[in-house]
């Protein structure tokens, strides 16, 4: 399914182990994961009074009202699942920092730029020429290939040229 990005998810939850969080009802002046949709994922956080804390993606189911933990990005457990013990915890969601592209001062956004990532987790931007921008806005494959002026295999295709 989609990842959903939402504002103000915030739930309680009593489960205690490594497996799928329980959820019990929205803080108060907040939502519950229900708006991110039954099978949907989402980025969430955890945490408990003791300082435990957990940052991943779950997936939400709307029977059991759950939360699974598909995926640990980051923990109090050297970033595995935390081994919940009793008392209640706080489940919302997040927009974790490593899933956030982010120029630093030196590459300031600017028109005809084109952020992407050139490692893991680095930033950086790349000029975006009319010639580039003709590209990307290509709906399909046919449209791209007669932005480039070839065939379905690659090849160029001649132009014909009327002198007068």
């Amino acid at each position: 399914m989609a990842l959903v990005i939402a504002d103000r998810v915030k739930e309680t939850s009593n489960t205690t182990g490594t497996g799928t969080y329980t959820l019990a009802g929205a803080v108060t002046g907040f939502e519950t994961f229900a708006s991110i949709g039954n099978g949907n994922t989402t980025y969430y956080g955890c945490v408990d009074d003791a300082g435990n804390f957990e940052v991943g993606v779950g997936t939400y189911a709307s029977s059991g009202t759950t939360l699974a933990r598909t995926s640990i990005l980051q923990s109090s457990n050297s970033d595995s699942a935390v081994d919940w013990s009793a008392g209640v915890k706080t489940l919302f969601c997040t927009m974790p920092a490593q899933k956030v592209m982010v120029l630093d001062s030196d590459q300031t956004s600017a028109a005809n730029k084109l952020p992407f990532f050139n490692g893991a987790s680095v930033a950086d931007v790349t000029d975006l020429t009319a010639y580039g921008r003709s590209l990307i806005d290509d709906a399909d494959a046919s449209a791209a290939r007669t932005t480039l002026n070839v065939d379905e295999a690659g090849t160029a295709v001649a132009l014909a040229i009327a002198l007068g």
